[in-house]
């Protein structure tokens, strides 16, 4: 098979991203390579789809037990043997996995840094043939970027050891030239492709919000993403769990996530998060680097974390599979004071000389001086972190709070209130066309025959457009403050909050919404709503997270292009042979059975 068969048979796509092609070639052409890839630009694909194609086995360095235990889940569900070893696993299970190996049974095996040391895998690794080595998260390398690692250092001579240089790739999201110098010096690349497909996420919305009041802040934005996920970070463990009990107090569903933490606890709290049994993880910057759940709709960071790299890395986990989201950092003066005493305070490392150690503090302060402009004085919020990263874009986003403005919130709460308040009045016997039709003031002959031009809000909303209304409709649906069955909408509990007891509801302002939202095709969001609930059913049965079932982006195509069979499926982007074979039926009856409705709806008089 060539690349084109491999990447749509295993991995239901079928054509590569920028950059992909590139690094992929070069692998398969035998050169060592090194890519920057932001967050969610598929850097996974550049080395899982070489493995599959080179005739050896791939070891995968990998920093998280999480990435790797994801990663092999996505892997397995593709139909690609692979396997991890590290320290969730018995000595018993780490056995099995190596014979296992030792057998050609797997394409890729993840393995942490710390294993590459370690006597029985290095002679396994003599013993079979290593076609790929491929360090992830490779920035780790670099005591000047902000996730290092010592044990990354071990891996060139690791590298070294094979009698049989393999081919060896390096990946990364965020890197400045002088990280990227390092993991190429430290890692012992040779002579590597280089590719640098650029840093911005158009998805993403950025925004700096400096409140009086951060809490009230914190509370309006999860009201405002509910019914979605997210991360909430904090500089301290201490934050996290104050306001995890807080905000569990008040019912929102958080869990926390800190290093002080038991692991089993931190373990537990991570496993609520993916699975989606929580909708919210409060966590300081230990959770996150690898963690591979595509549906994160938001980050919150509630303080400011010290430098660029480590923000962006952060905010970049919202919106991995392409779809809209929302990175806000809440500011504050004492975040700088929190910051300065880290620098001031910095863990001991006695490998440093005095003057390397200086030079740290220095870069640092250099690095939280970057931070504290861009929340400060950033004409544009996007093209300050792109300039820092080494590019140079023009103009200004309009994509971000200080292009479009503070505020990116608004109140609907006065439209919830009409439209929630009709829903009732017609007893939740009529579709979102009736219903706003009703509101508008449209008396139409089957509104007048069930005299709902005589109810109260009948004409409640005559100011606003017909299809605004229904934009409304549809965000109250996809947020499940309403549902919907058989076509008539009705009233789920959380809307009776916003009917009896004052709590009211935000939004994104319409203009700053609009930006990232408009270059989508329009979702059919009951199908959308229907397709991620057979999807959890699905993942419920198979104890794996919903994302490695299909992505929020793969069920988004389903519901806007509505395949109608085999065929039509397997275009979509996510759905292979297999994962068809084993879910795409299912799907297939659901969009099939809104299809019939569609029709029947369209031909009724």
């Amino acid at each position: 098979m060539d690349k084109y068969q491999v990447l749509a048979e295993y991995f239901g796509f079928h054509e590569f991203r920028q950059g992909q092609d590139e690094l992929i070639d070069g692998i398969l052409s035998g050169r060592d390579v090194m890519g920057v890839m932001p967050t969610g630009a598929g850097k996974s694909l550049c080395f899982q789809l070489p493995a599959v194609m080179l005739p050896g086995m791939t070891v995968v360095v990998s920093p998280l037990i999480s990435l790797m235990k994801d990663q092999v889940s996505a892997l397995t569900q593709c139909g690609i043997r692979a396997a991890y070893i590290n320290g969730s696993l018995t000595e018993k299970q780490i056995s099995v996995v190596m014979n296992r190996a030792r057998n050609h049974e797997y394409k890729i095996i993840y393995v942490a840094p710390e294993r590459l040391d370690a006597p029985a895998f290095c002679e396994l690794c003599r013993d079979i043939e290593i076609s790929m080595i491929c360090v992830d998260e490779a920035h780790c390398v670099s005591q000047w970027g902000q996730d290092f690692r010592p044990s990354y250092l071990k891996i060139s001579s690791f590298i070294a050891g094979f009698a049989r240089r393999p081919v060896v790739c390096a990946f990364t999201a965020t890197a400045t030239k002088r990280v990227r110098d390092d993991i190429v010096r430290l890692i012992g690349l040779a002579d590597p492709i280089q590719v640098v497909t650029g840093f911005d996420r158009e998805n993403l919305y950025f925004e700096v919000v400096k409140p009086k009041d951060k809490l009230v802040a914190l509370r309006r934005y999860l009201d405002l993403y509910s019914g979605t996920n997210g991360i909430v970070y904090c500089s301290s463990r201490k934050a996290v769990d104050e306001l995890t009990q807080t905000l569990s107090e008040e019912r929102y569903s958080v869990t926390a996530y800190h290093a002080g933490m038991p692991a089993s606890e931190r373990k537990r709290s991570q496993e609520l998060f993916i699975q989606g049994e929580k909708e919210i993880i409060i966590a300081t910057n230990a959770f996150g680097m690898g963690i591979d759940k595509s549906n994160v709709s938001f980050v919150i960071h509630y303080n400011m974390p010290g430098d660029i790299e480590s923000y962006y890395q952060e905010a970049g986990r919202a919106g991995r599979d392409g779809s809209a989201a929302n990175c806000v950092l809440l500011y504050s003066p004492n975040d700088v004071r929190i910051q300065k005493y880290f620098i001031d305070n910095p863990e001991d490392n006695p490998e440093l000389t005095e003057k390397e150690k200086r030079e740290l503090y220095l870069l640092r302060m250099d690095k939280l001086n970057h931070m504290i402009n861009y929340c400060t004085k950033a004409p544009c919020l996007r093209n300050y972190i792109l300039r820092y990263f080494g590019e140079n874009p023009v103009g200004r986003c309009g994509n971000c709070s200080a292009c479009n403005g503070s505020g990116m919130s608004i109140d609907i709460t006065l439209q919830a209130q009409m439209i929630f308040s009709c829903i009732k009045r017609v007893r939740e016997r009529e579709d979102k066309e009736v219903i706003a039709d009703i509101l508008k003031g449209d008396a139409t002959d089957y509104i007048t025959y069930r005299k709902y031009d005589k109810i109260k809000t009948f004409g409640a909303m005559s100011d606003t457009a017909k299809s605004q209304i229904l934009l409304h409709i549809d965000y109250f649906l996809s947020h499940m403050f309403i549902g919907e069955r058989n076509g008539k909408l009705y009233l789920e509990e959380k809307s009776k909050d916003i009917l009896y007891s004052g709590k009211r509801v935000r939004r994104l302002a319409e203009k700053q919404e609009n930006k990232t939202l408009n270059k989508q095709k329009p979702l059919n969001v009951r199908l959308f709503l229907e397709l991620k609930a057979l999807r959890r059913e699905f993942a419920r049965k198979m104890s794996l997270p919903d994302f490695i079932i299909f992505t929020d982006a793969t069920l988004r195509d389903m519901a806007t292009a509505m395949p109608d069979s085999r065929g039509e499926m397997l275009k979509i982007a996510g759905v292979n042979e297999r994962k068809y074979d084993k879910y795409g039926a299912a799907f297939l009856k659901v969009i099939i059975k809104h299809r019939v409705k569609d029709v029947a709806k369209a031909e009724r008089p």
